[in-house]
């Protein structure tokens, strides 16, 4: 196999880890020139293309590349909960320690419960980037 295979694998079941099925709309927030391009190449395969924040389709999945910088986290996780399903994912996507905009753990951990949100889980998402999933706790899922 290839390096080239594997790291086209690698991607693929990183597609698999983030929960993305063919047919979900995956919403995606905070591009710029620094994002994985082989992560989103990866997946618009899996699911089509991309939709941006000012989409008006219910979102299954948020995904939100977040720097040091980048503003008000807490203002950017509310925006993302607009779009998106009762039982969507936000997967905050963030530097890694050592890389430029790195975001402390701190932050998010701070950012989420504000928002509305809790992390379940974390990811090394590619080589720079590092993923956080967030999630709406069960209670508020039921009152929205």
């Amino acid at each position: 196999m290839s390096a080239t295979a594997g790291q086209a694998d690698g991607i693929k079941s990183l597609v698999d880890r983030l929960g993305v099925e063919p047919g979900m709309v995956v919403m995606e927030m905070g591009y710029d020139d620094d994002v994985d391009e082989d992560l989103r190449d990866a997946l618009i395969d899996r699911c089509g293309e991309l939709v941006d924040e000012d989409t008006d389709e219910v979102v299954d999945v948020a995904l939100l590349w977040w720097r040091d910088g980048d503003g008000d986290l807490v203002d950017i996780l509310v925006d993302a909960l607009s779009p998106l399903a009762d039982d969507g994912v936000v997967w905050l996507l963030t530097p890694k320690s050592g890389r430029d905009g790195h975001v402390e753990p701190s932050e998010i951990t701070e950012s989420a419960p504000t928002a509305g949100l809790q992390q379940t889980s974390s990811i090394s998402a590619g080589t720079d980037w590092a993923a956080v999933k967030l999630v709406a706790p069960r209670s508020a899922k039921k009152q929205r």
